[in-house]
């Protein structure tokens, strides 16, 4: 991944796993406990995926700025990543259909899935060392 964002590159090497990772959990949910489970576990899997496009995109958009910047957006984005999806659990809670295990067998599995698989393809390189920092901030530390 030698290009000047790696989180797009990361984004373009995993998004095209991701509609078969929903399916298998689709399938597994329908198979297990039925359509109710099945939708679950589909949108377990897509806010897994959600989340991380959201994450990649908005640190390559910051790295772009500044030092400064890119923490902010790193550290802000997560908690305000993890306030939408607490919203979104609670409200498809609410849902009659909505099935909390088969959306938590889902997300736990497809989060370290997806963990594992930007670790491989990071290759032992530190994150911070792929970035391109424009040269205006570099002076600001």
């Amino acid at each position: 991944m030698a290009t000047a964002e790696p989180e797009r590159e990361m984004v373009r090497r995993i998004l095209p796993l991701s509609l078969p990772a929903i399916a298998l959990a689709v399938l597994v949910g329908w198979v297990l406990r039925g359509p109710g489970a099945a939708a679950s576990a589909g949108i377990g899997v897509g806010l897994v995926v959600a989340n991380f496009v959201a994450y990649a995109y908005s640190l390559a958009y910051a790295a772009r700025i500044s030092l400064v910047v890119l923490y902010a957006v790193a550290l802000g984005g997560f908690i305000v990543r993890l306030g939408v999806f607490v919203v979104i659990l609670v409200a498809l809670r609410q849902l009659e259909w909505f099935s909390t295990v088969a959306f938590i067998a889902a997300f736990v599995p497809a989060t370290v899935a997806l963990l594992a698989l930007e670790i491989k393809l990071l290759g032992g390189r530190m994150q911070a060392d792929l970035w391109t920092i424009p040269a205006e901030s570099k002076g600001m530390f």
